[in-house]
């Protein structure tokens, strides 16, 4: 279906997200009646339906023999479902069947998550938290109401003496747990003591109050001197820091990241970054590894990606290939819609450029440099604070001292997917063509024009595909608009490059000054 106009799609969703709020219950994580999903299910506490559910038949494993008994099973569909805390096993490239079946066929899965993208996510029971996540399809284990379904083991029946003798047992472990329990109090006040005085010395030399993540690991600045050698390759710049080459033998090579300028929110930021970033897991997001945080002195670690950044792989002399830039902006886009929509704290990036996207061994993107990223509230939609982020890429409503949303990463989004698409800078006043040195100028000409084949005329295997490279380049436009609220969510555009959500026309990003 062609949509007519993206007022219309996003009225719609709205009220489709109103009338959902009301059914539901809405908020970042929601808990749902266990009844609601299975029918061959039990409450884990039949006092609360919100506790979760467990299946109360086999899971299609005899108990004793671990027999696999797939036939007495079937998959109850159930859209717009997820469990995320209970995920222990996730299979990519896969289709819906082989998703199902790899349930099926498991003694552990009580459900499997499918998403448009082909992964597919194993639930281990019980199955609870769950929430509303649109576009994606929960298939529940459930057992074939007949007579040949393994039934749950009888528990044991009860032995009158082995009851008596459990009693004495008790008695007995009662008179002397009691003793040993005066023993250990004593020991305990000794050690308490001992270890309260430790802490509070600790309290004294810290200077620094951070809470960190305790699986980071801190690092001293003598280490981060030493693996750098004195911080003397650089990798790259950033708004608020510069990066360096490193290399322990514990991580092997590092990037390590310092802040380097001193303005109001520098201490806040870098305290943002090491907590928020620890508790960010995907894979197109680069990973925290560690940090130091001694005196005056404030630095990251991450992973080091060896193909680089996007900036020297969009921009060099080799140019990549139009099938790894077509995945690479997808990759991007998931990423971006991870710190946007499911995140346990809303992140605004704003900081979108190809200088912060990284490329790993498969030229996977991954997103770095959150130094700069502005963190939301679960309840909060807008908010205000200075102009952030790189000329060129910044979104209109920046000067405009209007509040902004994670739309402002939607709109450099746009920009950097023009530069995947034509492998050029957004802005280049070298080129001799005056029409051609603002990219998203000279992009919208084309495409009134109709001539989308000169955004990449030397490039064949873009050339052999321009339904493609005219699906991302109306995507692109739409992101570039003016008024956030006619831009798509980061949601929308992934399915947008996807091909699952159809794009109609987009409006001249910037035909009146729709912002006061």
């Amino acid at each position: 279906m062609e949509f007519i106009s993206w007022a219309m799609v996003f009225s719609s969703a709205a009220r489709k997200m109103k009338r959902r709020a009301l059914q539901v219950n809405i908020s970042t994580l929601m808990k749902m009646p266990s009844e609601k999903f299975v029918g061959r299910a039990a409450p884990l506490c039949p006092d609360d339906a919100y506790s979760g559910c467990r299946p109360n038949f086999l899971l299609g494993c005899d108990g004793s023999s671990r027999q696999i008994y797939p036939e007495n099973h079937f998959m109850q569909e159930k859209s717009d479902v997820n469990f995320p805390f209970t995920d222990y096993e996730v299979l990519s490239s896969t289709d819906r069947e082989s998703c199902k079946n790899e349930c099926l066929h498991d003694c552990l899965c009580a459900a499997v998550v499918y998403s448009p993208f082909a992964n597919c996510w194993k639930k281990r029971p019980p199955l609870s938290n769950g929430r509303v996540e649109s576009y994606t399809t929960t298939y529940i284990k459930t057992a074939y109401n007949s007579s040949h379904v393994i039934p749950l083991p009888p528990p044991n029946p009860k032995d009158p003496a082995k009851d008596k003798n459990t009693l004495v047992i008790v008695v007995l472990s009662v008179l002397l747990g009691s003793s040993v329990l005066v023993i250990f109090v004593g020991a305990a006040r000794m050690g308490f003591f001992c270890i309260f005085n430790r802490k509070l010395l600790a309290v004294e030399i810290s200077t620094n109050d951070t809470s960190v993540e305790s699986r980071l690991r801190q690092f001293t600045y003598k280490e981060l001197t030493e693996a750098t050698n004195g911080f003397k390759e650089e990798l790259g710049r950033g708004s608020c820091g510069i990066v360096y080459k490193g290399e322990t033998r514990s991580t092997g090579l590092i990037p390590v990241k310092m802040l380097d300028r001193v303005f109001e929110d520098s201490d806040k930021e870098f305290k943002a970054e090491v907590n928020i970033i620890s508790q960010t897991h995907h894979k197109n997001l680069v990973r925290l590894v560690g940090y130091c945080d001694e005196k005056q002195h404030r630095l990251l670690v991450y992973e080091f990606l060896g193909n680089g950044t996007l900036a020297r792989f969009l921009f060099g002399d080799l140019k990549p290939n139009w099938k790894q830039r077509t995945q690479i902006a997808c990759g991007i886009a998931r990423g971006l819609v991870y710190l946007h929509e499911e995140c346990r704290t809303q992140i605004i990036h704003c900081d979108i450029k190809p200088q912060n996207i990284l490329l790993d061994e498969y030229y996977n993107a991954q997103i770095s440099d959150f130094g700069l990223a502005k963190f939301l509230l679960i309840n909060q939609s807008h908010t205000k604070t200075n102009i952030r982020g790189t000329k060129g890429y910044v979104a209109p409503e920046w000067f405009r001292s209007a509040p902004v949303s994670v739309k402002v990463d939607g709109y450099r989004f746009g920009v950097l997917l023009l530069e995947i698409i034509c492998c050029r800078r957004n802005v280049d006043m070298e080129i001799d063509e005056e029409e051609k040195r603002i990219l998203t100028d000279w992009v919208y000409d084309r495409y009134l024009e109709g001539k989308l084949d000169y955004l990449v005329k030397n490039d064949k295997e873009a050339m052999e595909d321009m339904k493609i490279v005219e699906r991302f380049v109306i995507v692109a436009i739409w992101c570039l608009q003016e008024n956030p609220h006619v831009r798509p969510t980061m949601k929308q555009v992934m399915l947008m490059l996807e091909g699952i959500l159809q794009v109609s026309s987009p409006p001249s990003p910037c035909p009146f000054s729709s912002i006061n």
